[in-house]
């Protein structure tokens, strides 16, 4: 299935222009022309897995508070759009079922990133493998990833054959051997911390690198000049764009100014 990692990966779906991890933002992010797409899956009170990258409503919804005090149904009464502009007033938090037909009907790749809720990295894991894996058409391209290392434990164990990226903030010592203990195929790692070495270092255990979240198109070019694979990025069609045309050299190899946690 990694065989067709894509360099350009959709952040949250694309973004910077629609609101993030919603069925707005993955239909923006396929219109300009990105063939994966990375989301966020937590869940809810009464244990729905739903497409939301913070730990509290606040920022990307009407709502206030952390997300597993709310029921799905009270959930979906929130507006998840009106935020990034008004014109999007009618965006909802997606279910998972909701995200996976829409990005199975787009002919997208998905990496789903499991971002559980403090304490429940467990049964996050388990609740949304139970959605995703009916739903998930044989041979399409999918990644599961997390920080959270008995998250990915969970997938390793219910659905072996899927593979499985350790995201990284900073890395810890012991990363190499987290990374083979539950049998990361892709290292996904914070581009601001990256040097040739560190991407070296990834490298020769024989994964595969994708970096998080690049922007600009200096540093995507840097990036793949390490030898990364793939960067996920707010903006798959204007990053795209700017890598068709020529290298700025006066930026080249400059860390970004954009970024941010998976």
């Amino acid at each position: 299935m990694l065989s067709t990692l894509p360099r350009l990966i959709g952040h949250r779906g694309a973004k910077e222009g629609a609101p993030e991890n919603t069925l707005a933002s993955v239909r923006e992010a396929a219109r300009q022309g990105a063939s994966w797409v990375e989301l966020d899956v937590m869940l809810t009170r009464d244990g729905r897995p739903v497409i939301i990258h913070d730990d509290t409503l606040d920022r990307t919804t009407t709502g206030r508070g952390p997300v597993p005090l709310l029921d799905l149904e009270a959930l979906r009464g929130l507006d998840a759009g009106s935020w990034f502009d008004p014109r999007f007033a009618d965006e909802r938090v997606p279910t998972l079922e909701e995200a996976v037909a829409l990005v199975r009907d787009l002919g997208l790749g998905l990496n789903l990133e499991i971002k559980p809720y403090p304490g429940q990295d467990v049964a996050t894991a388990e609740a949304a493998l139970a959605v995703l894996r009916p739903l998930w058409p044989a041979g399409r391209p999918l990644l599961l990833s997390s920080f959270e290392v008995p998250a990915l434990e969970v997938a390793r164990d219910l659905w072996p054959e899927i593979p499985r990226g350790y995201l990284i903030w900073k890395e810890p010592a012991d990363w190499a051997a987290i990374a083979d203990r539950v049998g990361a195929a892709t290292v996904n790692v914070n581009h601001e911390w990256q040097t040739p070495e560190t991407v070296a270092a990834y490298r020769a255990t024989g994964r595969p690198v994708l970096a998080y979240t690049v922007n600009d198109a200096a540093r995507a070019r840097t990036m793949f000049a390490w030898g990364v694979t793939g960067v996920f990025t707010d903006a798959p069609g204007r990053l795209a764009a700017e890598l068709a045309g020529e290298p700025d050299s006066e930026s080249e190899g400059k860390p970004g100014t954009e970024s941010g946690a998976e």
